[in-house]
């Protein structure tokens, strides 16, 4: 079974988060699965902290989005991050974070966020005119995926998905 770090950077290149190891269940051109169980995340100023729960990652190479899938008691909770198009290179998952996210809770209650971050940091990086125009798009695109509960956030495919990470690893 592969293993990859995922690493976040912001526009300027630098830095963000890094999850240390996870799983892949699958990669393919549209897409890589990772998962997770209480996974140690490192900040950019370099603190350190655990995940609560186990988590399925699902990093688009062609849209631009991410998605943690979020294992609970209530249900799965859905974190999507607008960002570029993942790549993967040597052993670790990249992308840029760019603030925007929304998120999906197990009730089906959609909320954005960190909209005010995303118009603070367009500024500070200079996004241009398009990369504005292709995040608010893409978060109009991720809300219609979230209510119509189409991959990456239909929970039966997810918890498909978990099931074969739980088969390997005992869980």
């Amino acid at each position: 079974m592969d293993r990859v770090s995922i690493k976040s950077y912001k526009h300027d290149g630098s830095l963000h988060r890094t999850w240390e190891m996870g799983c892949v269940l699958e990669n393919n051109d549209e897409y890589i699965i990772t998962a997770t169980n209480r996974n140690y995340v490192v900040e950019s100023n370099q603190s350190r902290w655990k995940s609560r729960e186990a988590s399925l990652s699902i990093f688009s190479k062609k849209d631009w989005f991410n998605v943690i899938c979020m294992f609970r008691k209530e249900g799965i909770c859905y974190y999507c991050n607008v960002s570029s198009p993942a790549v993967v290179d040597h052993g670790v998952v990249k992308y840029i974070d760019y603030d925007l996210d929304a998120k999906l809770t197990p009730t089906g209650k959609i909320r954005i966020l960190d909209k005010k971050e995303f118009e603070y940091n367009s500024v500070r990086y200079q996004y241009s005119t398009d990369l504005v125009k292709i995040a608010q798009y893409t978060l109009e695109k991720v809300v219609t995926l979230m209510r119509d509960g189409v991959f990456p956030f239909d929970d039966e495919i997810v918890k498909q998905y978990y099931e074969v990470y739980k088969d390997i690893f005992h869980l």
